[in-house]
């Protein structure tokens, strides 16, 4: 199972992305998605779900912690949102985060967040202030543990180097892009980081804005939200990627996505793959990459596709 590294987390395989809840899920079918989701993890693992302050203008969050609150269940589960933009002059001065951290609060209907985010970084404020505030909620309880999302490798080493001097809480974690699709950014700087400093990654948009679900062909009109960015992949190389996808998805008897959420989930640092579904369907593709386990050749021949 994995562990979040720096934490005592053993979280699920698949960490479910929460961007949809008020979005393209109603609250109803945002409800059912959770239930389907925590019913499909192992009980030796906890349920990781994936949510910020900014999805919905909040709605995202609320949902999620009425969810919890009407089922009882927020001690199984481990929860992580976001301090984010917005409109914000400085949204990672220490004032911001003490107001987003006590509105996200509210909204999950929790005493505690697990894992707190930087959503961006923001270089007009200072990294020992930002960082002095998470700190600070750590210390009062409000906050288990910190991240950075959509950060530089050279942002990220500043910042923990700057934790490391101080002696205060450092980031445990990077959300980050990152799949089949996209795969430069990540595997140079970044991953050495992440390495070197023993965090755990957690890629967003782990199935390429939907293109890894083998929806989106040339020629083809598909109905959503992420239609346009999906079929920026679409292409020479975006058919090599398909073509090894259903490959082993036939070898092993699973959905396409299933295989890329699980290559992805077997790269060096990778905790889990953040993915969401927008009904119960879409999220059902996803929920086999939990016990998965794909052959060496399989994972290379994937790798080799999407060079």
């Amino acid at each position: 199972m994995p562990q979040l590294p720096g934490t005592d987390f053993d979280v699920s395989d698949l960490c479910l992305g929460g961007n949809v809840f008020g979005w393209t899920a109603d609250e109803p079918t945002s409800f059912a998605l959770l239930d389907r989701y925590v019913d499909a993890t192992p009980s030796t693992h906890r349920p990781f779900v994936d949510t910020a302050e900014s999805y919905g203008d909040g709605t995202s969050e609320r949902i999620l912690g009425d969810w919890m609150a009407s089922r009882g269940v927020r001690d199984r589960m481990v929860v992580a949102t976001k301090v984010s933009r917005g409109t914000k002059e400085h949204p990672l001065a220490a004032g911001e985060i003490r107001s987003a951290a006590e509105r996200s609060l509210r909204n999950l209907q929790t005493d505690v967040i697990d894992l707190y985010y930087a959503h961006y970084d923001d270089e007009t404020t200072p990294l020992e202030e930002t960082l002095g505030a998470f700190d600070e909620l750590v210390q009062a309880g409000k906050v288990r543990y910190v991240a950075a999302s959509n950060y530089s490798a050279k942002r990220l080493t500043e910042a923990l180097e700057t934790s490391d001097r101080l002696g205060i809480t450092r980031y445990v974690a990077l959300q980050t892009h990152y799949n089949l699709m996209e795969r430069p950014v990540f595997e140079g700087d970044l991953r050495d980081v992440a390495a070197a400093q023993g965090l755990g990654v957690l890629p967003y948009f782990a199935l390429a804005k939907g293109f890894l679900t083998g929806k989106y062909r040339h020629g083809e009109r598909v109905d959503s939200p992420r239609a346009k960015g999906a079929s920026a992949y679409v292409g020479e190389r975006g058919d090599r990627v398909l073509a090894a996808l259903e490959q082993v998805a036939q070898e092993q008897q699973v959905p396409l996505p299933a295989v890329a959420l699980r290559w992805l989930a077997d790269q060096p640092t990778v905790v889990s793959p953040i993915a969401s579904g927008r009904s119960v369907e879409q999220l059902a593709d996803l929920l086999p990459m939990q016990d998965l386990v794909l052959t060496d050749e399989q994972r290379r021949l994937l790798t080799d596709a999407s060079a």
